[in-house]
This record gives C-alpha cells, structure tokens and sequence, in this order.
C-alpha cells in the first residue's frame, strides 16, 4: 500500500480548521512550559506535572512543548523531554498524514 503525498486533495475549509486548532493547542503548550518554568524559581509555588505536559504534547502539541524547551531552557536536560518530545512530534506528524490519507480514499 502506497500514499502517494501528491496526490492527496484536501478541502480549504478543513485545513484552516486544524491550523487554527492545532496552533491553540501549541500555543497553550508553550504557556504551560513558560508557567512551569516561571513557577519553578518560587519553591512554594505549585508546578506543572510532567504527566500533563506529555499529555499536552500528545494531543499534538508537541511543537510548542518542544519550543517552550528551547525558548524558555525548560525540562532540556530531562533525557525523557529531550528524546520523547521529538518523538511524539514525529507521531502526530504521522498521524496527520494517516487522518488526511483516510478522508481521501
């Protein structure tokens, strides 16, 4: 079974309905880093779990998880964001195309 990327034919309307839902989902992702990373300064401060920042980032919002890494030098050293945040990109990247192959066909 070959997808052919080509020849994939997506209507206007949808596209811009998952950009606009994909960049809140991004953009609450990167505030959750930037408030975790706030919060961590203040020892007394309630931080954001790490169970629901991969949450976040598997519901495809592993793009702002990712720059909310490098933008704010969050959870960077964690071999387990490091590693597993880029992975879980690579899956919601898969699982679009999967999505977009199956309304196609």
């Amino acid at each position: 079974m070959n997808i052919d990327l080509a020849s994939l034919e997506v209507r206007p309307d949808f596209v811009w309905l998952v950009v606009i839902i994909l960049s809140i989902i991004n953009l609450y992702s990167l505030w959750l880093m930037y408030q975790d990373k706030s919060r961590s300064y203040d020892v007394f401060s309630e931080r954001t779990p790490e169970g629901k920042l991969f949450f976040w980032a598997s519901l495809f919002g592993a793009l702002g998880i990712w720059l909310g890494m490098f933008l704010f030098h969050h959870k960077k050293r964690k071999w387990y964001f490091y590693f597993g945040i880029p992975l879980i990109m690579l899956e919601n990247i898969a699982s679009l195309l999967i999505v977009v192959w199956l309304f196609n066909y």
